[in-house]
């Protein structure tokens, strides 16, 4: 089993791009129930990444830590009371 989670962004913002401090995450699109496939990104080498899905313009951003974005309200938070 994986010791780290994987985070999720979405961009119910309609932002132009989101600035991530993850190298691997995941793409929703947008916050369920209007969410796309989640569809696993990996930057490997690339500093940028479109979401096949979705169109959305992933940039990582060396200042950010894992799980951080900029805009901040695009990290997919747990909806669990």
């Amino acid at each position: 089993m994986s010791d780290h989670v994987v985070p999720h962004f979405h961009n119910d913002a309609g932002v132009s791009v989101i600035e991530i401090g993850s190298q691997e995450f995941m793409c929703v699109g947008a916050n369920p129930p209007f969410d796309h496939p989640h569809v696993f990104l990996d930057l490997g080498n690339d500093n940028e990444i479109i979401c096949p899905y979705c169109s959305t313009l992933y940039r990582f951003a060396s200042d950010l830590t894992a799980g951080e974005a900029r805009p901040p309200e695009c990290v997919l938070k747990d909806k669990v009371a």
